[in-house]
């Protein structure tokens, strides 16, 4: 969790798709390290900081945990290579 400039961005991944590039027709993802490596965190604590977040970028299981809480919305969901993401932005 980064707090900046009065936003709160959390950023999560799983573990094993650090470093992975997913393509599917126009659509591409890149599970950059610099930018999705940080503390590894359980889903729980996920849970809690996803719901302080006023931006989020989400890759791997994490999704659906979200989205069986109610944080993301299933229509919001992305699947490349079968990977799920979700990106949440609120205002």
């Amino acid at each position: 969790m980064v707090r900046t400039q009065g936003e709160v961005l959390v950023v999560v991944c799983d573990p094993e798709l650090l470093g992975k590039k997913f393509k599917q027709g126009e659509l591409k993802l890149e599970v950059k390290e610099s930018f999705y490596r940080g503390t590894e965190a359980s889903v729980k604590e996920c849970l809690a900081a996803l719901r302080e977040a006023t931006i989020a970028n989400l890759v791997g299981s994490i999704v659906w945990h979200a989205v069986k809480v109610g944080i993301i919305e299933r229509a919001n969901v992305f699947k490349i290579q079968s990977v799920p993401h979700a990106q949440l932005f609120r205002f």
